[in-house]
């Protein structure tokens, strides 16, 4: 993951009011990390716009996309703390269930799972 230290204007210069913040997003071929000072105070989505991250990553739309911090889903108005990581979420591609399921399916149809159970096939039972 490529990792960038952004240095702002005079307005954001490290002093005692300033944080300093990570925002990460990344798609399977190019993640960007960005480390930033921002004012004490700051919300998850002033942060994000802040860190310029929009302008690298135009796909990303706040209204859609979900945010965390440290792993934990936050709403855009949460305020940010000092080494928060701020992570902007993709949306999903395929339902997590639905993909499980359907594997679940394919393993029975093959023999690979018990069809009552959907447990593995214990290779110790008698067959009929």
């Amino acid at each position: 993951m490529e990792s960038e230290s952004i240095s702002q204007s005079s307005t954001t210069s490290l002093t005692q009011d300033n944080i300093q913040i990570e925002v990460v997003y990344g798609l399977a071929h190019k993640q960007k990390l960005l480390s930033i000072p921002v004012c004490k105070g700051i919300t998850v989505e002033q942060a994000i716009i802040e860190s310029g991250i929009i302008n690298l990553f135009p796909e990303i739309d706040l209204a859609v996309n979900k945010v965390g911090i440290w792993n934990k889903a936050v709403k855009l108005s949460q305020i940010v703390e000092d080494l928060d990581r701020i992570e902007v979420y993709r949306p999903l591609i395929a339902d997590p269930k639905e993909v499980r399921k359907r594997r679940a399916e394919k393993a029975k149809l093959e023999g690979r799972a018990d069809k009552t159970t959907g447990g593995r096939v214990n290779p110790l039972s008698k067959k009929d």
